[in-house]
């Protein structure tokens, strides 16, 4: 599979980022005064190589799938949830619907491996593998064919949608489970401090997931490189997002980041082409509990902490204004000569 892994320069650029600070500095302001909106813009300038970065046609993509593992009572809600939801999304009633109209996000539903079969609609892209992945328990969540193509499926599900933003969203009955896994193996941390309540497990539940999970880590001790963790634990909707990241990364595309799940794509995509987080911002840190952990491994600072553990993409997409504001601050905010205002 290494010929999907694309080879990504830095985009470390001392000149671009001296002229950006220089540009940041002279805007009608105490240094430092707008905090880490400014961060945000030096990040965004260098992401698109520009001293007055522009955000173009963003696209919102939510990939869905189902897990295996959910059999086995590691979610509050039964799987079928998976593609209720899909339908919720198309027809506009979730909240990642509600925020990409909002916002004026490109949304795009792709269906990497649920169990159910979809009516054609604008707004749905079938892309699926298989009818949702194995039981991890038992064996590997996805063949390495199977994890290969998911990958390059989601590295050509992007490059067919234009603009220079990728937002990433997810859904999948037990996908959880499957970031708490890679969290765990790729990341060296204890399976109890990477597994959370998810969709709202109580403490026996807790406690079970837990406990399987375990179990899962030692049926797969041997995965330990990316690939093989991530075709060991799943899901294909994981597998696509790590696909559409690199592809992004490669494009010199800002890469906006969801929660737990999305980040556990974009921690497997970066132990394969460590620049790829060059690219990133993080939205948000979510109240899932393994997420502070994934976000650490990552050396990431979310730009938002509002308690989220929804998924979808619905943190990437009330953090979007934030990277528009960012953009417009650095493109049209006056500087002192500019304005004729007197500086310190």
């Amino acid at each position: 599979m290494s010929d999907l892994i694309p080879q990504l320069p830095s985009l470390a650029d001392a000149a671009l980022a001296l002229r950006l600070q220089i540009r940041i500095d002279q805007k009608t302001k105490p240094l430092g005064a707008l905090g880490r909106l400014e961060a945000l813009m030096l990040r965004l300038g260098l992401i698109l190589g520009s001293e007055t970065p522009a955000l173009l046609e963003p696209q919102l993509m939510v990939f869905a799938a189902d897990h295996g593992l959910a059999a086995r009572g590691v979610s509050a809600y039964p799987s079928d949830v998976t593609w209720q939801m899909v339908e919720n999304f198309l027809a506009g009633g979730a909240a990642v619907s509600v925020l990409a109209r909002q916002h004026g996000l490109a949304l795009t539903v792709v269906d990497a491996g649920v169990r159910h079969e979809f009516a054609p609609r604008p707004g749905l892209v079938v892309a699926k593998i298989a009818a949702g992945t194995a039981d991890a328990l038992v064996g590997p969540a996805m063949s390495a064919d199977q994890c290969a193509t998911a990958i390059a499926a989601g590295k050509n599900l992007l490059r067919q949608r234009p603009g220079n933003a990728l937002l990433l969203g997810e859904m999948g009955i037990g996908n959880t489970s499957a970031a708490a896994l890679l969290l765990a193996r790729l990341a060296g941390q204890p399976i109890g401090a990477c597994v959370g309540r998810g969709t709202g497990l109580d403490d026996g539940q807790l406690a079970h997931k837990t406990a399987l999970l375990g179990q899962v880590l030692e049926r797969h001790a041997q995965a330990s490189e990316p690939l093989a963790a991530l075709a060991a634990f799943g899901g294909f909707e994981i597998a696509m997002m790590v696909g559409a990241v690199l592809q992004a990364a490669l494009e010199r595309r800002v890469i906006v980041v969801d929660g737990f799940i999305a980040s556990a794509a974009v921690l497997v995509a970066a132990r394969l082409a460590p620049a790829v987080l060059e690219r990133c911002v993080f939205s948000h840190c979510s109240n899932e509990s393994g997420h502070r952990l994934m976000l650490q491994a990552l050396q990431a600072e979310p730009l938002l902490d509002l308690g989220l553990r929804l998924g979808e993409g619905s943190g990437a997409a009330l953090a979007w204004p934030l990277l528009v504001s960012a953009c417009q601050l650095l493109a049209k905010m006056a500087s002192f000569a500019s304005a004729g205002v007197s500086q310190a």
